[in-house]
């Protein structure tokens, strides 16, 4: 007697992963789990290769008013500027995985064209 054979898992399991993959693809270094096991969904890797550039985006900014903020004069007004930073930051990754989530793309002027490039 054979014994019968496993379904396959329902659709629903399979967006489930979509899904996780998409909001994985913006946070941060996280991204890098999308980009490498899901090549073969395009929508997918375009959001996790957005998702790295406005990771290093924000590293970048962040890096610059840290540095700004040595500079005498300026530095006191960087160091305040650079404690509210993470604000737009989060901001733009709700929105970014709220709008992948939903089908959409969340574009960003002059980093999705840098990102597309990839």
């Amino acid at each position: 007697m054979s014994e019968p054979s496993v379904p396959p898992p329902p659709a629903a399991a399979a967006n489930n992963n979509k899904t996780l993959m998409l909001v994985l693809s913006y946070l941060g270094l996280l991204a890098l789990v999308p980009l490498l096991t899901e090549k073969d969904d395009k929508e997918v890797q375009w959001h996790a290769k957005h998702g790295l550039v406005q990771f290093f985006a924000w590293i970048i900014i962040f890096v610059l008013f840290t540095i700004l903020s040595f500079i005498p004069g300026v530095g006191c007004v960087t160091s305040i500027i650079s404690l509210f930073l993470w604000i737009p930051m989060l901001i733009v990754t709700i929105l970014s995985i709220m709008k992948a989530v939903n089908g959409q793309r969340f574009i960003i002027p002059g980093l999705s064209d840098f990102a597309d490039k990839f």
